[in-house]
């Protein structure tokens, strides 16, 4: 079932013809993958600049996904229920890719430990989320962000969730970390 919130704030955005430079550049510096999946994969424009053999593209929103399809009709796209398990068998991606999604998480234990569980033994999670200092003023009451990363507490829970950070660095106002499992 799709998530009628999501829904709204995907039509709430233009379709775009290109992924954010900054994403998009850092996706297609990754190694080659086999199978990859785009967790969160909103419109697939950051998909886009991924290299792989197969491509799965997964998001909770109906409108969102149909986006991706139009942009990358070669590749799987599965529509995911909010907070449950992924209808992946385990092991089955080298890649995930999870690009400025953590942020709406409401369970990051359950997906976080998701996500571990359909890579393969050393397979990579390449993810991005917005970079936060030490909260000095409330957030925005109307963001859709639940949650609030620094690069410490990035670290904390990718390491703590049984990842090896291998790199995370904070580039504008985004964290960039890749973590093998």
């Amino acid at each position: 079932m799709a998530s009628r919130y999501e829904d709204d704030l995907w039509e709430s955005v233009p379709n775009r013809r290109e992924g954010p430079g900054a994403l998009s550049d850092w996706i297609g510096s990754l190694e080659p993958a086999r199978h990859a999946l785009d967790l969160g994969c909103g419109d697939g424009a950051v998909s886009t600049a991924l290299r792989a053999q197969q491509l799965t593209l997964a998001d909770v929103s109906q409108v969102a996904l149909s986006r991706a399809r139009e942009r990358l009709p070669e590749a799987d796209a599965v529509e995911l229920e909010p907070n449950a398990p992924l209808p992946f068998a385990d092991g089955t991606f080298d890649l995930v890719i999870c690009t400025e999604t953590i942020e709406h998480v409401h369970d990051l234990q359950l997906f976080l430990s998701e996500v571990r569980r359909v890579l393969e033994p050393r397979g990579r999670l390449a993810l991005t989320t917005p970079a936060n200092r030490f909260l000095i003023r409330a957030p925005d009451p109307l963001s859709p962000h639940l949650r609030h990363l620094t690069k410490r507490s990035l670290r904390a829970l990718l390491e703590g969730m049984g990842f090896d950070v291998q790199a995370l660095r904070r580039r504008g106002g985004g964290l960039f970390a890749l973590a093998a499992r």
